[in-house]
């Protein structure tokens, strides 16, 4: 994984989009910064938080990707696999479906992914300080250099979806406390169902995490 490192950077999704555009994709490609000023959340929100948080995306082919992976929660797939990153250094995070890191009930990051033709994107923030009372922060002190070169390690392991699944369904009972937006409305996930592909049927609707 190559990575590009930043200062600071409005969101470091569209730098990496517009780099891939002037430069073309060659190899899986990670830019990194200490400061994002305009990061893009979910449903269009910004995801903006203090000097010393860790903001970083990656693009990758889609032939880099496991075979048995719903294209449609990637997000689920590579949130995951950093939660247990984190996790085995002593962290108590858990994955909220589809894509919040949270520590005990208050969200600490997120996950976004994109496709574009045959590039999938995915970027990810977390909050390694303190950024408003509305946000939580990790709950261990950990190096940024040590969270990538750990977390690029297993992606390029190319670990297959059911494996990731079979954890992430047990820790989906976590969520069931919590609610979700569809359509524009918070649905709660108590009698949500999970399904194999990481969607989940709620109020007759199969809803995939759509970021």
């Amino acid at each position: 994984m190559e990575i590009i490192r930043l200062n600071e950077v409005d969101s470091t999704q569209i730098f990496l989009k517009n780099y891939i555009l002037e430069f073309g994709y060659k190899t899986p490609i990670c830019v990194v910064t200490d400061l994002q000023k305009a990061g893009i959340g979910s449903r269009g929100n910004s995801w903006i938080g203090n000097k010393g948080n860790l903001f970083f995306s990656f693009v990758l082919s889609k032939d880099l990707l496991p075979k048995d992976l719903p294209i449609q929660s990637a997000s689920i797939y590579f949130t995951y696999i950093l939660k247990n990153i984190l996790q085995k250094n002593g962290s108590n995070v858990w994955i909220k479906w589809p894509n919040d890191f949270y520590i005990g009930n208050v969200k600490i990051g997120g996950t976004i992914t994109t496709l574009s033709k045959d590039l999938l994107y995915c970027g990810i923030g977390i909050n390694l300080v303190e950024v408003s009372e509305n946000y939580g922060v990790l709950d261990i002190k950990i190096d940024q250099d040590f969270i990538l070169f750990e977390y690029f390690k297993e992606v390029e392991k190319i670990i297959s979806w059911k494996q990731i699944f079979s954890l992430f369904k047990i820790e989906f009972q976590k969520s069931r406390n919590y609610k979700t937006t569809v359509d524009g409305q918070k649905i709660s996930l108590e009698n949500a169902i999970l399904n194999d592909d990481g969607s989940i049927h709620i109020e007759n609707k199969k809803v995939f995490s759509l970021r």
